[in-house]
């Protein structure tokens, strides 16, 4: 049985114990077919000592930081005290265990707030990067070199992952689990944690904005009823005409709601389904490409490069499931 990959959630003082246990229930109910966990979760702290929460008590971690010398992903939990957040600052012990870690190749990751310390570590210099939109001032204002967007639930920098606030961290974890693993496993762990495999849109969605009248009806209706039916000509038209809205009336709901055009929201999903077609089927480029909807072979090509950088031949030999003991 091969090594499971090892998972280091750094927690320190003033964790949100929300954040602190998205990457343990993501990576721990991710599993393959035949019931085998795919990751082995650990959680330590500075010295292995209890830390406090911001929900006003404390967790015992099984570990000190010296398990980040030894982990695959490093997961740093936000926190809502201490220097990261006020200053700037970082215990030099918790600096300099993340930076060997990432030195040696680990991937490290932040859920919400933990995006301060990895600035506050230097690993955001003059890279991609999101926080909880909150506190995206805040971070602006002690992290200038960093190159911040509010807007995004996470920013996937390669060897470096950030993920916006709180239930984003579900987003970018599910995210890590369909890369190392596809999109079978992903969504199995999704379903185990009941939500969503994938969220689209943004933070726009969720940064606060004056309370929608009564009779602004949420159009989940139309994106469920356009879900069924990517393999249709669906113009915007369309789906104005399934909401019973006019067409600039729709497209600014639309976007209010998912933070992103109806277009682009309907490629999206377009795209996902053609990759879980290649993930899980064995189904020609060719019906995959017209079942969901992106027509010909020579368009999902182009969406699939466009998107993810990969051609459907070699995202389908690197993310084909294959059940265990098949040989394939």
């Amino acid at each position: 049985m091969t090594e499971k990959h090892l998972v280091a959630i750094v927690a320190l003082e003033g964790v949100v114990p929300f954040d602190l246990g998205t990457p343990s229930q993501i990576f721990g109910t991710a599993r393959d077919e035949l019931g085998h966990r795919k990751y082995d979760v650990q959680v330590c702290s500075p010295g292995a000592l209890p830390v406090r929460t911001s929900a006003g008590y404390r967790v015992a971690p099984d570990h000190g930081l010296e398990l980040t010398e030894r982990a695959d992903t490093v997961v740093v939990a936000g926190i809502h005290a201490g220097d990261p957040v006020e200053n700037g600052g970082l215990d030099p012990l918790v600096a300099a265990a993340l930076q060997k870690a990432h030195a040696r190749g680990a991937r490290i990751m932040s859920i919400c707030t933990g995006a301060f310390v990895l600035a506050a570590a230097g690993l955001l210099d003059e890279r991609p990067a999101t926080t909880h939109w909150w506190w995206s001032e805040r971070f602006r204002e002690l992290y200038p070199q960093v190159k911040l967007d509010h807007d995004v639930l996470f920013v996937d920098d390669g060897d470096v992952l950030t993920s916006a606030g709180v239930g984003a961290g579900i987003d970018l974890c599910l995210h890590v689990v369909r890369t190392d693993f596809g999109s079978e496993v992903a969504n199995r762990a999704a379903r185990r944690s009941v939500v969503p495999p994938f969220r689209e849109g943004g933070q726009a969605q969720y940064i606060e904005r004056p309370v929608s009248r009564p009779s602004d009806a949420s159009l989940a209706a139309t994106r469920s009823w356009a879900v069924e039916r990517l393999d249709a000509p669906l113009s915007l038209q369309d789906l104005a005409a399934h909401a019973r809205m006019s067409v600039r009336t729709f497209t600014r709901r639309f976007r209010e709601e998912t933070g992103v055009s109806p277009s682009r929201w309907l490629l999206q999903q377009r795209v996902d389904h053609a990759r879980a077609l290649l993930e899980t089927t064995d189904l020609p480029v060719e019906v995959v490409a017209r079942r969901s909807g992106l027509g010909t072979a020579a368009g999902l090509r182009q969406h699939l490069q466009s998107t993810i950088g990969v051609a459907p031949s070699a995202y389908r030999r690197t993310f084909r499931v294959v059940p265990e003991g098949t040989g394939g």
